[in-house]
C-alpha cells in the first residue's frame, strides 16, 4: 500500500469505511488517522498521519507470538494475519508492534453505551451488530472477533483475494476491479491511497515508490513495513526518545 501524504486531508473516511467493512467496535480502529503538532508557536502546524497495519516484511509481532497465532502468509501476498483459533490474548504482539495497530476489546469501553451489551454477541462473537459482513474466516482474523483474542487490519483480504489473478494494481477507478479494492483505498476522497503488488515492477505502487522516493515509518526498527508514504518530507513524525529525567 502507498499513501500520499500530500493528498491526504485527514478526513478519516478511511477510518469509517474500515469500521463499517470489518464491523469493528468503537475504539477498535484498524485504520486510524493520528493527529499531532509539528513545530513551535507561533509556527506550529497541525498534521496527520494515516496508520494501517504495516504488514511488515519482518514483523516483530510474528516473532514474539508464543502460539504462532500471528503469522505471515506469503500465499496471500505477505499479509500478516491473526489466527483466532490459536490466539490466547497474551498481548505480546501488541507490545512488540512498534505501530500500535493491534486491538484487544474485552475491557469495558470508556464511552457509553457499551455496544457489546446493546447487541449481544452470538456464535462466540464479541458483539452482533444489525449488519454484519458476510465474510468470516477466523483462521485469518476476518469477521467479528471472539473474546480473548487480538484483532488487526487484514488489508481487506476477503476482498483483494477475489481479484483476478495477475492484476498488478487494484484501482478503484477500474469498474472491473472496484469491488476488490480495500475499503480504505476505495473510499479515499482525494485518492491518496494506492494498493498493488510491490514486487511487480510494472505496478503503479512500485513506480510511485521509486519515482517519488517513498519512505517507510520507523524503518530503523527492522520490521520493513509494506506500507510506503509519499510527500514532501513524507510528513512522518520523527522518532524522538523521551527525555531522561
Amino acid at each position: 500500500m502507498v499513501i500520499d501524504l500530500d493528498k491526504c486531508t485527514g478526513c478519516q473516511a478511511c477510518t469509517t469505511a474500515c469500521a463499517m467493512e470489518n464491523n469493528t467496535l468503537p475504539g477498535e480502529s484498524w485504520q486510524d488517522v493520528l493527529y499531532y503538532h509539528a513545530g513551535e508557536y507561533p509556527s506550529a502546524q497541525l498534521k496527520w498521519l494515516p496508520r494501517p497495519c504495516m504488514h511488515c516484511e519482518s514483523p516483530s509481532c510474528v516473532h514474539v507470538c508464543p502460539t504462532r497465532a500471528t503469522y505471515k502468509d506469503m500465499d496471500a501476498g505477505g499479509i500478516v494475519f491473526v489466527d483466532w483459533s490459536k490466539c490466547i490474548g497474551c498481548k505480546y504482539c501488541m507490545i512488540a508492534c512498534p505501530y500500535g495497530v493491534r486491538f484487544y476489546t474485552d475491557e469495558r469501553p470508556l464511552l457509553e453505551p457499551d455496544l457489546k451489551q446493546v447487541f449481544p454477541g452470538q456464535d462466540g462473537q464479541q458483539w452482533s451488530p444489525p449488519y454484519q459482513n458476510p465474510n468470516v474466516d477466523w483462521r485469518r482474523g476476518i469477521g467479528i472477533q471472539p473474546k480473548g483474542v487480538v484483532s488487526k487490519c487484514t488489508f481487506c483480504h476477503h476482498k483483494v483475494s477475489q481479484a483476478p489473478e495477475g492484476v498488478a494494481d487494484l484501482d478503484e477507478d477500474d469498474p472491473q476491479l472496484t469491488e476488490y479494492v480495500p475499503a480504505c483505498v476505495r473510499t479515499c476522497p482525494p485518492k491518496a491511497r494506492f494498493f498493488g503488488d510491490l514486487d511487480n515492477p510494472e505496478s503503479h505502487v512500485n513506480k510511485l515508490i521509486g519515482n517519488k522516493k517513498g519512505v517507510r515509518m520507523l524503518d530503523h526498527t527492522g520490521n520493513r513495513p509494506q506500507v510506503y508514504y509519499l510527500g514532501s518530507g513524507a510528513g512522518i513524525p520523527a522518532f524522538r526518545p523521551a527525555p531522561k529525567s
